[in-house]
């Protein structure tokens, strides 16, 4: 490795460090979970119900699906025109309800009853990709575990912690630069960041903790940014 190479290097590593600490800061590190359940696979549910919708609206749905629907062997039983109806505002409430129903049986048929606690396991069941088993892992299990939501993947980029688009492959990204001990909470931190200063739309950059070492940040205060929507 060259001088430059190592310099550059060990600036990212600092910068990384500096995110961190900004963030520890403003947001502490206790882990928060924005979804509301009792049990872990209340849990399971609320996280696949919540693709493509908000937690706001996927909390005022569980409340009365989970009354109707106690445990995970009734869900394995439901009707699924009438699951359908509890989560229709949800939106892709048909898809959902099939993988509800088939996830639940997978779990009385299979695991008796129980979440599982690998990834491998986790992902077997309907309706479950590699973000909602994570967000499974840290939440249940405290297993180290990064969670890539729309957030995640759009301001990692901003920040410079990732190239790719892929989820999986920025996943694996910032378990390469983020100490173990931040996965879990990374993600919950970003998500407030995200819906607090840097949205999607017009992120307030001038306003954020993060703009003294956020590239994306730097380009747009000293007008190299392309400016309009920040995706």
């Amino acid at each position: 490795m060259s001088a430059g190479e190592k310099m550059t290097t060990l600036s990212k590593k600092k910068r990384i460090e500096e995110i961190l600490r900004l963030l520890d800061e403003h947001y502490g590190t206790e882990k928060i979970c924005y979804l509301n359940y009792h049990e872990p696979w209340q849990l399971l549910i609320a996280v696949i119900l919540s693709a493509q919708c908000t937690d706001a609206r996927v909390n005022i749905v569980t409340g009365p699906l989970f009354e109707r629907y106690p445990s995970i062997e009734a869900l394995a039983g439901a009707d699924q025109k009438e699951l359908e109806q509890y989560i229709h505002s949800t939106g892709f409430y048909k898809n959902k309800a099939k993988n509800i129903i088939e996830c639940c049986r997978r779990l009385m048929d299979v695991y008796n009853g129980k979440l599982p606690e690998t990834i491998e396991d986790l992902t077997s069941l309907a309706g479950v990709g590699r973000k909602t088993a994570n967000v499974i892992r840290g939440n249940i299990y405290n297993d180290p575990s990064i969670v890539v939501d729309t957030h995640v993947r759009r301001i990692s980029a901003k920040l410079g912690l990732t190239k790719s688009k892929d989820p999986e492959k920025i996943e694996y990204d910032l378990m390469k630069v983020l100490p173990m001990d931040h996965w879990i909470i990374y993600n919950m931190q970003i998500i407030t960041l995200g819906r607090q200063i840097c949205t999607a739309r017009n992120p307030k950059c001038s306003e954020c903790f993060l703009n003294g070492v956020c590239p994306s940040s730097l380009a747009e205060l000293t007008g190299q940014g392309k400016g309009g929507r920040h995706d």
